[in-house]
């Protein structure tokens, strides 16, 4: 038997993506990943796909070196909405360092994560849809889980961003 892959049907691509969300909720996102893969391979440009793809490639972060962070930010870096692309890479900065913070690493070592997962939030914000907060829920959790971790004075830490991203370009 010969193993290659077969295209699907450009008319099976929304149920295919209703497949995705399914193995997804199932915890199963390899398999999510490979329908994804399927539906980039006919229709490279469709942005569901891509957003979905990037979002399974996190959905398996384990906070270990082998985590596809590189692709991940790539495949999101190709979303065409602005809004999108912010809102996708701030997910895929705080999912790092959830993982990250699961695999037991020190909170000091994660917290330059969710300062960047928490700029992306705020950069999307400025240029969201009307009537879509995802941006904000994402960073009031970003904060909750923050006030939750020993040792982060956030105080300290805001200052911190505001100081270096503040200066002006050497």
């Amino acid at each position: 038997m010969e193993l290659v892959l077969k295209p699907i049907s450009h008319n099976g691509i929304p149920e295919a993506l209703e497949k995705v969300e399914l193995y997804r909720y199932l915890n199963e996102p390899e398999e999510a990943e490979s329908i994804c893969r399927d539906i980039l391979a006919i229709e490279p440009e469709n942005q569901a796909a891509i957003r979905l793809l990037g979002m399974c490639i996190t959905d398996q972060f384990t906070g270990e070196p082998s985590d596809r962070v590189g692709e991940a930010e790539a495949v999101l870096e190709s979303l065409t909405s602005p809004y999108e692309r912010l809102y996708y890479t701030g997910l895929l900065y705080e999912r790092r360092a959830k993982a990250q913070l699961s695999a037991g690493r020190p909170v000091q070592s994660v917290l330059p994560l969710f300062e960047e997962a928490m700029r992306r939030f705020d950069e999307a914000e400025k240029i969201r849809p009307a009537g879509n907060d995802d941006a904000l829920l994402r960073w009031n959790r970003c904060v909750r889980l923050l006030e939750k971790l020993p040792g982060v004075d956030l105080e300290r830490e805001a200052a911190e961003v505001f100081d270096a991203h503040d200066s002006p370009p050497v």
